[in-house]
């Protein structure tokens, strides 16, 4: 019975809304000055790609110690993935209506992040 619940890592909400807003980021970067290829383009893709990739990993973990850690850093990879967005809004490379639209998905997404931890917590406890 258990099989037929399981999901691939691409099939969880968490992962889905990561991949749309990591596209996002992308998309948005390519629009950035030439000076910040390096620096803001490259820092901003590694963290939104690292949410994901993170998320994947997480995935693929057995015991819920592990996955809790891995989730805890995808929530950090959140944060500084609205680190970069903040300081691209603050540089005007993003207009405030996709700024405040991004900010709020990924709080979305770091909400959904927190409350797996919470129920992996709770399922380690029932052990």
């Amino acid at each position: 019975m258990a099989q037929q619940n399981y999901k691939k890592f691409y099939q969880l909400d968490v992962w889905q809304e990561g991949f749309e807003l990591m596209k996002e980021v992308y998309e948005i970067s390519n629009k950035y000055p030439d000076e910040e290829k390096y620096a803001l383009v490259s820092q901003s893709r590694r963290s939104a790609n690292s949410v994901i990739a993170n998320t994947a990993e997480a995935h693929g973990r057995y015991h819920f110690k592990d996955k809790i850690r891995i989730y805890y850093i995808v929530r950090g990879e959140i944060e500084e993935t609205q680190s970069h967005l903040w300081v691209a809004y603050s540089q005007k490379y993003i207009e405030k209506k996709r700024w405040l639209g991004l900010e709020k998905r990924y709080e979305k997404v770091k909400i959904r992040v927190n409350n797996q931890i919470n129920d992996w917590h709770n399922q380690d406890k029932k052990k």
